[in-house]
């Protein structure tokens, strides 16, 4: 099946998705390597495959094509997130030598070419795991119930904040604490993990609106914010305190200190 230029790119609006997507699908052996690879990871149930029939053997009609593009995303995006966990996983209980494309193709099942194909390089993977860690960050806090008082709200995110760092230790060392000697995210990179942050910019913002903060830049409190939190954060994983309890104490204080009524 050959899908036209203008369903790929209907479906991948950025150039580099587009790019990927057609290196994604560039040969039938690939394909199959893709099949095997998501049937093994549980990603897949296509009775077809479990047949052993060819993978693109029957053409698809041309009004399903958009779907089968949808389809195989899906696929692609959910094997690379389990590409990421296998090497996330490396990181955590082997160290930083262990990610080797080799060695992470072993632990899941694939070829080397498939992860120099998701991900272009040693360098790309690391970047990819970086970028992985903000989104799962993102999640946690975007997770948080809304509420209607947004200083409520804004207590809120610091806990879960938290939570994200102890329940993801292989992402946050490499986020924060360069767990992969030399590498160095690009400023792309760094952008988008700052942006995975945005909902406490917003909720921020609201707080600034409601009267519950003193007027100035959102990104200032919120940096001051991040930095007591990470304080607390790096102490506590170093095992130089006990509990939350300091984490709470300085992040709190953080707020406080950009309250718009004080008391002296």
């Amino acid at each position: 099946m050959v899908i036209p230029r203008h369903a790929i790119l209907d479906n991948f609006p950025h150039v580099t998705e587009a790019r990927q997507f057609v290196m994604f699908s560039v040969s039938l052996r690939f394909e199959r390597q893709v099949a095997w690879l998501s049937h093994r990871l549980g990603l897949s149930r296509d009775p077809q495959y479990e047949k052993g029939s060819s993978l693109m053997g029957t053409p698809a009609p041309l009004g399903l094509q958009g779907a089968y593009a949808r389809g195989h995303r899906s696929t692609y995006d959910e094997l690379r997130t389990r590409l990421l966990d296998v090497a996330n996983n490396l990181l955590k209980t082997a160290g930083p030598e262990s990610l080797t494309v080799r060695r992470i193709a072993a632990e899941a099942g694939c070829s080397t070419q498939l992860i120099y194909t998701m991900f272009g390089s040693k360098e790309g993977l690391a970047e990819a795991l970086y970028l992985e860690g903000f989104e799962r960050f993102r999640r946690r806090l975007e997770a948080v119930p809304r509420r209607d008082n947004p200083l409520e709200h804004l207590s809120l995110l610091g806990p879960a904040y938290r939570e994200a760092a102890l329940a993801e230790p292989g992402y946050y060392s490499l986020m924060f604490e360069r767990a992969i000697p030399g590498f160095v995210p690009s400023e792309r990179a760094r952008t988008l993990a700052r942006a995975a942050l945005n909902i406490v910019d917003r909720v921020i913002a609201d707080c600034i609106s409601a009267g519950y903060l003193v007027p100035t830049q959102p990104r200032k409190i919120a940096d001051a914010l991040w930095a007591a939190a990470q304080g607390a954060l790096s102490l506590e994983r170093a095992g130089h305190l006990p509990d939350g309890k300091t984490y709470e104490v300085v992040t709190n204080a953080a707020i406080r200190a950009f309250l718009a009524h004080r008391s002296a």
